[in-house]
């Protein structure tokens, strides 16, 4: 028990939280505006291997993450083509991305790469930490030196970024002109539609700032945690970012509290591995992988008939002749 850590508990979710916040915020837009982006998992792996490879060639990770965001927002306007100009179904569009990317980004990678569908490591191409002012002064400090300079210091520009986008995803849905026309659209699009708003292209947007937000979740995982691309590297996290969607029931606080949930459970699962614990002892590490999809689980079966989900989303709008 002596490896059992509570405050390298809390320190992994802070890292490990950007990844479902990046794509949970990506869903927010999309889904506020009527559009189901079940395909934040194949965007979240596009970004990721685009990210990451373009990075390792030239051995700049901002390079790399503009890579990262071109590849999304390109899937991202594939997907509203179908979902919005086509009026195909969404949820089969959006699982067609997921497995799609799921296979192309391996076979690709090891075609440039012949690494075994992975790219090679980045190195100097990942993004350096962040050292706050006065970390090396209060660093032997009891309780404050951890504070300062691990669980809010040390983090990559990208953690940072994440958090400072609550407030500014707020501020946009609920308190600017385009929010407003964005929320009319996934509630009533035929009202706004008639109050001269354009739903086609106010959906595009907002799918286009989904593939924005999607992008640095892919990049943050390859360029950032890992240090490389490999197959599949997203793990569910697209899904699990929906699930906090659901959770926060599409408000942008309860959504990246959901992602702190997700992100807690993620870091308690590789801290008990290997780890004996009181009265239950040593727990299988296969069961112990189990447990942010557990979470899952029960997050939806308690709170899926208390969420009220927008009342178009999912549904193509035709417009009234």
């Amino acid at each position: 028990m002596e490896d059992f850590q509570f405050a390298s508990i809390l320190v992994s979710t802070i890292r490990y939280a950007p990844v479902l916040i990046f794509a949970a915020l990506a869903g927010l837009f999309a889904e506020r505006s009527g559009v189901v982006d079940i395909g934040l998992e194949g965007k979240i792996l596009a970004s990721a291997f685009v990210s990451a490879g373009v990075a390792y060639t030239y051995q700049d990770p901002w390079i790399g993450i503009a890579a990262g965001i071109l590849a999304s927002v390109a899937l991202a306007l594939v997907q509203a083509f179908v979902s919005i100009t086509q009026k195909g179904n969404q949820l089969v569009a959006g699982i067609a991305i997921n497995i799609a990317m799921s296979g192309l980004t391996f076979v690709v990678a090891q075609y440039f790469f012949q690494q075994g569908g992975r790219t090679p490591d980045l190195g100097e191409a990942r993004l350096s930490t962040v050292v706050l002012p006065g970390a090396e002064l209060v660093a032997g400090i009891p309780g404050l030196g951890w504070f300062w300079t691990r669980l809010v210091g040390g983090h990559s520009p990208l953690v940072y970024f994440a958090f400072a986008l609550l407030p500014i995803v707020h501020w946009v849905l609920f308190h600017s002109r385009f929010g407003l026309r964005l929320r009319a659209c996934g509630e009533n699009p035929h009202a706004a539609d008639a109050a001269g708003i354009s739903v086609q292209r106010t959906r595009y947007t907002a799918m286009i700032i989904a593939g924005v937000l999607c992008s640095f979740s892919g990049a943050y995982l390859s360029i950032v945690q890992s240090g490389f691309f490999l197959r599949d590297m997203s793990a569910g996290a697209g899904y699990l970012a929906l699930t906090a969607l659901v959770f926060g029931n599409w408000r942008p606080l309860h959504t990246v509290l959901g992602c702190l949930m997700f992100g807690f459970f993620a870091a308690l699962q590789i801290q008990i591995e290997g780890v004996d614990l009181p009265v239950v002892g040593r727990i299988p590490g296969s069961l112990i992988q189990m447990i942010p999809y557990i979470v899952t689980v029960v997050v939806l079966a308690g709170l899926m008939a208390k969420s009220v989900a927008p009342k178009a989303l999912g549904k193509p709008f035709v417009k009234s002749r």
